[in-house]
């Protein structure tokens, strides 16, 4: 057994009301529970109400998820919740041969964990049908959004019968999902356990202010010295931003692999797996991976570079301090990042503590502090330097002196 004795809060206010059959919009944080909030009920929805036809079964619930980690991962949960009943599942996702997924769907499966693009694939070639689809999930639909699924997602709903019951989770709600939402879910019920993209308790988060060349320096400093850093991941927001944090570390007797997009499907499973033994002590992750990545007591998370997406700040750091577990998030920020902090802190409302006794400090007039106002006040304005509107007076010039036009604050030759 999975040695679960009390439901997370996402669990208790969910499961009862997919029990009842409702459709369900649920915003929870990562890490909270969310498989299990749908895993659950929809293994014994299908054991209550079976399919008693002759002939092949048909495909009775469909998960749609992000990333083929995540479609892994929720893959390990159904088999984990329901290996006491006769119920088949199966994983799909591309960058692999179509050939053992079609022979498995071949014999028969209950319950359908897909990948948007594999799914379409399969449905074009007739492989697949949704005809008999009476439970369906969008998992990490705001994450599915950000990926440009967004047509696909509509390409397969439409593909579903009317009567149904679709289920939505997702770590945060911007608007785009609640406009998806009303045009897909019959009379919702909301569950949202957390404020929107808040971040955990558990995670102890710090901050350093660092240059760019000075941060890989700071890295392998913070990995050395300390010895609690049991597993570290770290995110860059490019794959050969990722690919050189990896070499860099390495020339420091660290061990460190790289997962993101332009690795196979294999290299990525094998560095995960290595990861999660602890055979490698860092693990350096793209965003597309954040969602995919679920490591019991993983140690720390590094923001190298931070997001240019305050959400994703919140799913990076979410990897740690899973299910009540404590954690550790440092985060580094260069000059040109300062507005990315601002938007993160921001967003979770309150500072994230600065750590100043560093080998590689930056200038203390870069730092960004959030300012949390007070009721029926309107938020300060940003102390900076003030943004010149016009140009400044015009000097006297020479006749034959170029014109000079001004477009913002700068003066650009006129040609």
């Amino acid at each position: 057994m999975e040695g679960y004795t009390t439901p997370t809060p996402i669990q208790q206010k969910a499961i009862p009301l997919v029990l009842n059959r409702q459709d369900l919009l649920g915003c929870a944080q990562t890490g909270t529970g969310k498989t299990a909030a749908f895993a659950i009920p929809i293994l014994q929805i299908l054991c209550q109400e079976p399919y008693r036809e002759k002939g092949q079964k048909p495909i009775q619930a469909l998960i749609l998820t992000p990333t083929r980690e995540l479609a892994i991962q929720i893959g390990e949960s159904f088999a984990a919740y329901g290996r006491f009943v006769s119920l088949r599942h199966l994983v799909i996702f591309g960058g692999v041969s179509q050939h053992q997924q079609v022979e498995s769907l071949k014999r028969g499966v209950d319950i359908l964990v897909a990948t948007p693009g594999r799914l379409l694939d399969l449905m074009n070639q007739g492989i697949i049908s949704l005809q008999h689809v009476k439970l369906f999930v969008l998992d990490e639909a705001d994450r599915m959004l950000d990926m440009g699924f967004v047509h696909d997602v509509k390409r397969v709903i439409s593909k579903l019968p009317a009567r149904r019951q679709s289920l939505f989770f997702s770590a945060t709600m911007p608007p785009e999902i609640t406009t998806l939402a009303d045009t897909i879910l019959t009379n919702p019920a909301r569950v949202e356990v957390t404020p929107v993209s808040s971040t955990a308790d558990t995670i102890r988060q710090s901050l350093y202010y660092v240059t760019k060349a000075d941060k890989k320096d700071l890295l392998i400093h913070l990995l050395q010295k300390d010895k609690a850093i049991v597993t570290a991941l770290v995110f860059t927001r490019t794959k050969h931003g990722a690919d050189k944090v990896v070499k860099d570390l390495a020339k420091a007797g660290i061990m460190a692999e790289a997962i993101h997009g332009n690795k196979s499907q294999n290299a990525r499973q094998r560095a995960l797996s290595s990861f999660k033994s602890q055979e490698t002590r860092v693990l350096v992750a793209t965003d597309i991976a954040a969602r995919g990545i679920d490591i019991d007591e993983l140690s720390t998370v590094v923001n190298y570079e931070l997001p240019n997406i305050p959400e994703t700040y919140v799913h990076r750091i979410g990897r740690t301090g899973r299910a009540g577990a404590s954690g550790v998030s440092m985060s580094f920020c260069d000059a040109e990042e300062k507005d990315f902090l601002r938007d993160i802190q921001k967003l979770i409302g309150k500072n994230i503590p600065v750590v100043e006794e560093h080998p590689y400090p930056m200038d203390k007039n870069a730092y960004v502090k959030f300012v949390q106002p007070q009721r029926g006040q309107r938020p300060p304005r940003e102390q900076s330097a003030p943004r010149r509107s016009s140009p400044p007076p015009a000097a006297a010039k020479p006749s034959n002196a170029p014109e000079k036009k001004w477009y913002g604050s700068r003066p650009v030759k006129k040609r």
